[in-house]
């Protein structure tokens, strides 16, 4: 009974070995385009920015091949070998492009074909498609350091212009923090004030007196005229 039962856990022992074998062939083959109709494009890039064989080849934003295999053809320029999904070929117009872009923002590297125009025909196999310069976040990381030392040089002068004004030096300073610097232009803005009133009232007296002298010379016309 001992021996059945040790042969019994055995047979099962080897049969879930088995199954999780067969089903991680299986992913991995689904993975790496081994079991369905596939076709292989490449593109020549100048900068794969770390791509490797085996990452992801994404189309409309779904994952349709992965990286074959990667190929330094000269000094500047790599060769990338990608296995795409066969269904897919109809919908990958030979205008398409491919770039190196990344699966999130600190993700695997991954490459990404846009598609291109409807009335192009579709690309072909073993085809070299057209590539685009991808995104190098180095340089975006270093545009944001200059950005950062522009805005703390900005604040650190702001702070500076703040704290003579607050000692009352220069115009606005002396506008803020001098009383009577700041009396003085008050009394200024009255008097300028005052003074437009005044011209006012000089020009409603001017106006006045010049529709009077109207009215009078016309009253004396008009009496002439009865004469």
């Amino acid at each position: 009974m001992k021996k059945a039962g040790n042969k019994i856990r055995l047979g099962i022992f080897v049969s879930i070995s088995v199954a999780l074998f067969i089903a991680a062939i299986y992913f991995i083959g689904q993975r790496q385009q081994l079991f369905g109709t596939t076709f292989r494009i490449s593109g020549i890039f100048k900068d794969i920015s770390g791509l490797q064989a085996g990452n992801n080849v994404r189309f409309s934003g779904i994952n349709v091949g992965t990286v074959e295999d990667i190929e330094q053809i000269t000094d500047t320029t790599v060769r990338v070998y990608m296995v795409i999904d066969g269904r897919t070929q109809k919908f990958i117009k030979n205008n398409a492009k491919a770039a190196i872009g990344s699966d999130g923002l600190m993700g695997n590297k991954i490459v990404i074909i846009t598609p291109g125009s409807g009335i192009a025909k579709e690309i072909a196999d073993n085809e070299v498609i057209q590539t685009a310069i991808p995104v190098n976040m180095d340089d975006i990381f270093a545009k944001l350091k200059v950005t950062s030392d522009n805005a703390a040089t900005m604040t650190g002068d702001l702070a500076a212009i703040m704290g003579t004004m607050r000692s009352g030096k220069g115009t606005i300073g002396m506008l803020l923090m001098d009383t009577v610097f700041s009396q003085n232009l008050t009394d200024a803005l009255i008097n300028i004030k005052q003074g437009a009133g005044g011209f006012q009232q000089n020009m409603e007296a001017a106006k006045h007196n010049f529709f009077l002298k109207g009215f009078f010379k016309k009253k004396d016309k008009d009496i002439n005229t009865k004469k």
